[in-house]
């Protein structure tokens, strides 16, 4: 246990809208939060099975999954393998989970089995991230039943501000019947591109309703071309925007987690001979701007353009403290 670390946090990566980059900010953020020197537990829990593959895990060699510890066949220790991070294990998905919402359907809390399967192991980790499948089913219910903070990744156009009603409104009903605790962390703009003044307007319209973290995830193609690779995008190349901006979006989320609970960052300690060049491109991020309440009212669509203030960054928040980096 690393003395100052917000201990045992689930986040749930959740978006219902498919191709928003949801996969890529769980496989991303789980290698940053590991480069941190945090003990970091990748849990994929989509039946496509990316976040397996964009980790490093060869699904053909996976003894146990996500499937045999949903079915009571295994424990969340026993499935998960180690990666060529230290810090990052990874529970794999494989294509038998497509049958685990029918073959649980008559399991009494069924809601609540990754809940109880967290809470086995949740004293060995600082973080337990949690990859949605792109669906509000019985799958993103466990997960969100099991999380104590949801990270919504959201890529700044209108279908996909639209579909952000639907995942609020489950997050509310999860909130009021399963979860109480629940609550969203924040939503990271992903594939931003700031020449489009669509982008733009998007964006100002989400932080009116919602906290949008400060760091922003760019479109870049190492991003794209990370998980052909088996790597997450830091270890593909270190040197990118797209990993900058992940590493950045980790620092920031563990200085709020760690604000919020009362306890004050902490140095890393020395880097392993894998992590070393990834965690080197680690800077500070930006203070980030005060959390809004979060607004469970359906986002309307924006009603002014906003514009462009440069090649790559997006406008300025009216309630922000500082820009978002790109």
């Amino acid at each position: 246990m690393y003395p100052g670390h917000a201990l045992g946090i689930t986040l749930a990566v959740a978006n219902q809208k498919g191709g928003v980059g949801k996969t890529t900010t769980s496989v991303n953020l789980a290698a940053s939060l590991a480069a941190a020197e945090r003990r970091t537990l990748l849990i994929d829990c989509d039946p496509q099975g990316n976040a397996t593959s964009g980790s490093g895990v060869d699904r053909r060699t996976i003894e146990r999954s996500i499937y045999d510890v949903l079915l009571g066949h295994a424990t969340l220790a026993e499935a998960a393998v180690p990666t060529a991070l230290g810090n990052l294990k990874v529970v794999a998905a494989t294509q038998d989970l497509v049958a685990a919402e029918l073959e649980l359907i008559d399991q009494p809390e069924r809601a609540a089995i990754l809940r109880k399967a967290i809470a086995l192991v949740r004293a060995q980790y600082d973080f337990i991230v949690l990859d949605c499948p792109p669906s509000l089913g019985l799958l993103t219910v466990n997960a969100l039943t099991a999380a104590d903070r949801v990270v919504v990744p959201l890529q700044c156009e209108y279908f996909a501000l639209e579909g952000l009603t639907h995942l609020m409104a489950t997050i509310d009903r999860i909130r009021g019947a399963l979860n109480p605790t629940l609550s969203v962390e924040g939503i990271v703009l992903t594939m931003f591109d700031g020449r489009n003044s669509l982008t733009h307007q998007v964006a100002d319209e989400v932080r009116g309703h919602f906290h949008v973290f400060d760091t922003v995830i760019p479109r870049n193609v190492r991003l794209s071309e990370a998980p052909s690779h088996g790597k997450p995008a830091l270890l593909y190349d270190a040197q990118s925007r797209g990993s900058l901006a992940y590493l950045s979006l980790a620092r920031e989320l563990v200085d709020r987690l760690e604000r919020s609970s009362g306890q004050t960052a902490v140095e890393m300690v020395e880097r392993g001979s894998t992590e070393a060049e990834a965690k080197s491109e680690l800077e500070p991020a930006a203070t980030p701007g005060e959390a809004s309440t979060v607004d469970e009212t359906a986002p309307q669509r924006a009603s002014k353009r906003v514009p462009t203030e440069g090649p790559r960054r997006p406008a300025k928040a009216a309630k922000s403290k500082g820009q978002p980096k790109s």
